[in-house]
């Protein structure tokens, strides 16, 4: 691991401005100049949803903490080519999610083509979701893991992480209209999940 692989622990210990005392575009720039204190403050900000969304494609805690530090570290090492052409938060989705293909990839000991890693289904168990079998939250997830990978990505990038359909399209390398149709079968599958479950899943359908 780098010596400049970054943990939450070592950030919480420093003194970091304010979340909204510089946009990400302004800390990208100020990381391309070799500024350490920007790149805390990019790293405080991003770093659990970055974390959250390998977990979700690796289902590997520990591959994905790793995950986590080398997509930071490619930060540090390649902000001078990011040029604004999309937000720093989908720019960084975009990094997580090739690294987390590949450590599948590297994982299998195999190289395959995007469309059969997009079927490959994860089973990891959510320890929240066996604690907490009667919590709809819980429930949600569990029916989201039930979801093909690809599918659940694209219900996580829209609904946890907030992105476009455009931004999810650029994340993910596809066109607009794929995103559109995946997020309607992905929606109408975890409805009936859902509804299995007898949970109200009105809002999915």
């Amino acid at each position: 691991m780098s010596s400049f692989a970054l943990s939450a622990a070592s950030v919480a210990t420093r003194q970091i401005p304010a979340a909204d005392e510089t946009n990400d575009d302004a800390l990208m720039k100020r990381i391309a100049t070799g500024d350490q204190r920007a790149m805390q403050v990019l790293f405080a900000r991003h770093n659990v949803r970055v974390y959250r969304f390998i977990l979700r494609i690796v289902g590997n805690a520990t591959v994905a903490e790793d995950l986590t530090s080398d997509v930071f570290l490619d930060v540090w090492r390649q902000a001078d080519r990011f040029e604004s052409r999309s937000a720093v938060s989908t720019w960084l989705l975009a990094i997580a999610r090739f690294k987390a293909l590949s450590s599948l990839r590297n994982r299998a000991g195999e190289q395959y083509d995007e469309d059969f890693v997009a079927n490959i289904e994860d089973p990891a168990d959510d320890p929240e979701v066996a604690m907490q079998k009667n919590d709809k939250a819980a429930m949600l997830r569990k029916c989201l893991e039930l979801l093909s990978p690809a599918h659940r990505e694209i219900i996580d990038l829209v609904y946890y992480h907030e992105k476009s359909v455009a931004e999810v399209a650029a994340i993910v390398g596809v066109p607009e209209n794929t995103v559109k149709t995946r997020m309607f079968y992905a929606r109408k599958r975890l409805a009936e999940l859902l509804a299995a479950e007898g949970v109200d899943a009105a809002w999915a359908a």
